[in-house]
Formats: structure tokens, sequence, C-alpha cells
């Protein structure tokens, strides 16, 4: 096993595959090798069956994690093995597609003054205003923080890509009253971790201190939430305002249709910070229109 452990993440790493995924791929082969008692290479279709009904029946995984324990032993078996893979014989569970749990503005607010620690507290603002992941907001730097471009640069979020995303002013002046009450700033991290956050590694992924794991994402689910909220809840013109960042490529035409949909005098700043963040990211500067 120890060998094809080896091989399995020698492949894995040729494609570059993220950590978080090299984990739960050799995860997934090495249970189904404690299961059997055997070792992996030594198991057909008919044990990955029974193993697959396994998960469901005794285990009661949910479909999704079904379907990442069997794209383990798919690649497992097609790119270390060099074997066939029928779909036919293992099909994959149909998804579960559930409603994200969203936190009303009231509730967002209770959470952050919870908070016990200005450290915390100011981590949590960052969350909600930039709609960053729990590993994207604890590996923010110093230098991410851009206050003359009004963005805050996100480096390899999820699937290895990066991103920018609005500052507002309120978070800015935050975190500069934040950063005038630390006697030791920080060199790198925004946020450092260890127990007086001077550490020269950023701070773990369970620094919340929140005991539901799904209030991180209720906090990134918010922000898209908020944006319709604030801007749309009157009127259907609106509501439709996040769903043309989506609809329309290239990029620039999604600028200006938010451009023209927001052109209320209280809007002024998201229409800046929508125009800008699209504009940011789009590609095709030969075809922006005169």
């Amino acid at each position: 096993m120890n060998q094809l452990r080896q091989l399995m993440l020698e492949e894995l790493h040729r494609r570059n595959f993220a950590a978080t995924t090299i984990r739960t791929y050799l995860h997934g082969v090495e249970h189904l090798s404690r299961y059997f008692r055997r070792p992996p290479d030594q198991l057909g279709p008919e044990d990955i069956r029974k193993y697959q009904a396994m998960l469901f029946t005794k285990l009661k995984f949910s479909p999704n994690t079904v379907i990442l324990r069997l794209a383990s032993l798919r690649f497992f078996y097609i790119h270390v093995l060099k074997r066939n893979w029928s779909i036919a014989e293992t099909p994959y569970p149909k998804k579960l597609r559930h409603l994200p749990g969203v936190l009303s503005q009231e509730e967002v607010t209770r959470l952050i003054d919870a908070a016990d620690t200005p450290f915390h507290r100011i981590l949590l603002m960052t969350m909600y205003a930039t709609g960053a992941r729990r590993a994207e907001g604890a590996h923010l730097k110093v230098s991410d923080i851009d206050s003359k471009r009004m963005v805050v640069h996100i480096r390899e979020g999820k699937g290895g890509k990066d991103r920018d995303v609005m500052l507002s002013p309120r978070l800015l002046e935050e975190l500069r009253a934040y950063w005038r009450g630390l006697r030791r700033k920080p060199k790198e991290w925004l946020f450092p971790g260890n127990r007086w956050h001077t550490s020269s590694h950023p701070v773990t992924t369970r620094f919340y201190g929140l005991h539901v794991r799904s209030q991180p994402n209720a906090l990134k689910t918010q922000v898209a939430m908020n944006l319709r909220v604030r801007c749309s809840s009157e009127t259907l013109r609106r509501i439709s305002v996040p769903i043309c960042l989506l609809a329309y490529k290239p990029p620039w035409m999604s600028a200006l249709v938010c451009y023209y949909l927001l052109r209320s005098p209280q809007d002024s700043l998201l229409q800046s910070g929508l125009l800008e963040t699209v504009l940011l990211r789009s590609r095709f500067r030969h075809h922006r229109p005169r």
C-alpha cells in the first residue's frame, strides 16, 4: 500500500491538485482498503459497488460525499493502476442542492459584536465586507489591502484563482483603527497566528470560535444577499442587479448594465465599485465601448 500511495501522491502532484484535494483522494482510497482489509489493487468493480452501497446504508454519507469518494477511486484506478473505469457500473449519485443559510443584517451585527477580542471582531468584519472564505480571510496579507484603488486582493482562492473584491470605506476605517491599536505591527500576514497574534504564520481556519460550522459560509452568502437587499429591495429592476453580473459577456457589458440599473444618488459608491470590479476582471480591453 505504501508504494501505491506514493505513486498516487506523485500523480496528484503532477496535476497540481490542491492540498485539500490530495488529502481527500488519499483518504478515500485508504478507507476502501481498510474496509475490505485488502490492498486496493486487489479490489474490482464488484467490491466498489458494495463499498458505494455501504457508504449510503451503513455510514449514512451524503451524496456529495459519496461523489468525492468515487472521484478518488476513479483517479486511483485510471491514473495509478491504468485500468478501465465504467461509469455504468459505478454511477454517480444524484447531487442534493440545499438553500444556503443566510443571516439577516441584525444577526450579522450581533455576531460581530459578540466577538471576544478586537482581533476576532475585525476578522469577522473583513469576512463579511469582502465575502471571503475562511481560508481566504485567514491568508490575507497586509499588502493585499489596496486603499488607493479601494480593492482587496484575494490570492489563490478556490480553485487556485486570484480575484479582487470591493473594499468598503467603513471596513478601511475599521482596519486603520485596528492597525493603530496594535503594539506590534504585523509585517506580512494581516491576521497572524498564535495566542498573541505575532506569529510569522497566518491564523488557522478554526479561529472563529463559532460552534455552528456554517456561520462563515453564511457570512459569505450574506454578502451576495445583502447586495440584493440594499440595492433591490423595492423594485424588480434592482433585484436583477446581481444577475446581470453573470449574464453578460464580455464583462464590460455587465458593467454598463449595472451602471444604468443603479442610477440613484445613494448607489454611487456601489456603481463605482461594481464597475471597477467587473472591468478589472475583463480581458476584452480592445472591445470596450468608446
